[in-house]
């Protein structure tokens, strides 16, 4: 059973706090000289004139990232003070306090108790030091033998502003945006024979099932096989019928009274992507059971939303697919007929996300949203431009720019990506059908596959992300992103939504 960790916001002294580790943070002047950043003030002048010593002996240079965990001096009523290195002084914002956080969490050993004194003198970063140490906190041990969660059981957040109604609100909306990370973590990280098309359905499911509360509910349906037929799904369909596993379509609303726009959401769900009959390498299969990272996200991300009771309605799709080689699969020179009557030309059958999200796009179109945006792990040559941090972004000048600013708040970190002409003459470039899957041409691809999608939007205002790199991470942690599955797109979706809800009038 997973532990229960509490999140207590409080206003004093973190010197007189009595738990098992603070948390303060360091910082660097212009002139390189290391300084206790505000929040820790109290602690750092229980060591007196020694405070600046210490860091010295140690080599401690405040750099982000970087941390020292030394035994709290007389007047600290700690058990240990733990630094967090801020970076430059005049550079710290909501972002640094957030990985700062993060990497906090990893660094406790076993503690049971720990005191964040972290700059927290606005809502911004309390809501960032919430979220990051949630985020830090963050481990999959499911499949581990006595794998154990994290023992911090208490955590108490110091500011000034802790009586605030604004600073408790962020608070609970960062805990609960953080919670619906983690859900997506768990999504991906599960192996593909646990989590593949069928059972990925069920956990949602499940989960909202679990939900209590009163008010409106996110509702969620799914379509099996046998709908899916019914519908023409002809991409859905095409891509899982080389899998024992059929697939399925997962449908989720959030339908507040009141609301004013209405945002779709579509997500690719490939749990497991061997290439199909144009098979990958072994290396090139090992992690593609983080292929579904994008259904995973816009389901937390509308779950979250409704959670947090946004007035914003929502229709989230996941389509959810096994890409296997079997005597079924669908093969290169087939011809798919789509949701909305076009038909599609298979050149390559590791291309297949654009397929089942060419059928979730037309679905989604067909409600008339305001707004669609979609997400998907969808080309290797994304993580070729970006790398793997970052993500690309396509689509409409308005809808892109929306969606950049609330990933600039969110922390997330995407890059605008074009859709020339070209991309979208070399789409319809089939003497057969009405549009080409895949041409092989090794360049610009990540543009290919977003002018593919592009044709099943309609007129709607739309924008993609590909986030095939930062979806997951292969190596260490870093700040609050773990090893794995980063949940990477759900803060930034839910920023998204939270940016369309008008301001409340000024009452001063």
């Amino acid at each position: 059973m997973p532990r229960v960790t509490t999140y207590t916001l409080r206003k004093g002294s973190p010197a007189k706090t009595r738990t098992d580790v603070v948390v303060i943070g360091a910082v660097r002047s212009p002139g390189g000289d290391v300084a206790v950043a505000p929040g820790g003030e109290d602690v750092a002048a229980a060591y007196g004139r020694r405070f600046k010593p210490l860091l010295s002996s140690m080599a401690f240079r405040g750099d982000v990232g970087e941390t020292l965990r030394v035994p709290s001096p007389d007047g600290v009523r700690a058990g240990q003070l733990l630094l967090v290195g801020l970076g430059a002084a005049d550079a710290v914002d909501a972002h640094v306090v957030r990985r700062a956080a993060g990497t906090a969490a990893r660094s406790l050993g076993n503690a049971a108790s720990v005191a964040l004194a972290l700059p927290a003198d606005d809502a911004s970063l309390v809501a960032a030091a919430a979220e990051g140490f949630t985020s830090g906190l963050y481990s999959f041990t499911t499949y581990k033998s006595g794998g154990e969660p994290s023992s911090v059981s208490e955590v108490l957040l110091l500011s000034p502003l802790a009586r605030d109604e604004d600073v408790l609100a962020a608070l609970e909306r960062a805990r609960t945006v953080a919670e619906h990370v983690d859900h997506a973590r768990d999504w991906v990280n599960t192996p593909p024979n646990d989590l593949y098309p069928e059972s990925f359905a069920q956990r949602v499911v499940d989960l909202i099932g679990a939900r209590k509360g009163k008010g409106p509910k996110v509702e969620v349906e799914v379509l099996g096989p046998d709908e899916l037929a019914e519908l023409g799904c002809g991409g859905i369909l095409g891509v899982g019928q080389g899998s024992h596993r059929p697939p399925r379509l997962v449908r989720l609303t959030w339908a507040p009274p009141g609301a004013t726009h209405h945002v779709a959401l579509v997500g690719k769900g490939i749990t497991y992507d061997s290439g199909g009959l144009t098979i990958k390498s072994g290396a090139g299969m090992a992690t593609m059971k983080n292929d579904m990272g994008g259904a995973a996200a816009v389901i937390a991300a509308t779950l979250a939303i409704g959670a947090l009771g946004l007035p914003v309605a929502v229709t989230a799709y996941a389509p959810m697919a096994e890409n296997m080689p079997g005597g079924g699969a669908m093969r290169p020179g087939d011809v798919l007929t789509m949701r909305d009557g076009q038909t599609v030309e298979v050149t390559n059958t590791d291309a297949e996300g654009r397929l089942v999200m060419a059928d979730a796009l037309a679905l989604a179109v067909e409600q008339s949203p305001d707004v669609l945006l979609d997400v998907a792990t969808l080309t290797g040559g994304c993580v070729v431009a970006l790398g793997e941090k970052v993500a690309g972004l396509m689509g409409d000048d308005a809808t892109t720019a929306a969606l950049a600013e609330a990933a600039g708040r969110s922390g997330e970190k995407l890059w605008r990506l074009p859709i020339p002409e070209e991309s979208r003459k070399a789409v319809v470039d089939t003497e057969i059908a009405d549009v080409l899957q895949a041409n092989w041409v090794r360049w610009g691809g990540t543009l290919y596959a977003a002018a593919f999608l592009e044709r099943f939007t309609g007129e709607v205002a739309w924008a993609h992300l590909d986030i095939a790199g930062p979806a997951w991470n292969g190596g260490g942690a870093s700040g609050h992103v773990p090893t794995g599955a980063t949940g990477y797109a759900v803060t930034t979706l839910v920023e998204y939504a939270a940016g369309l809800v008008p301001a409340e009038p000024s009452t001063d």
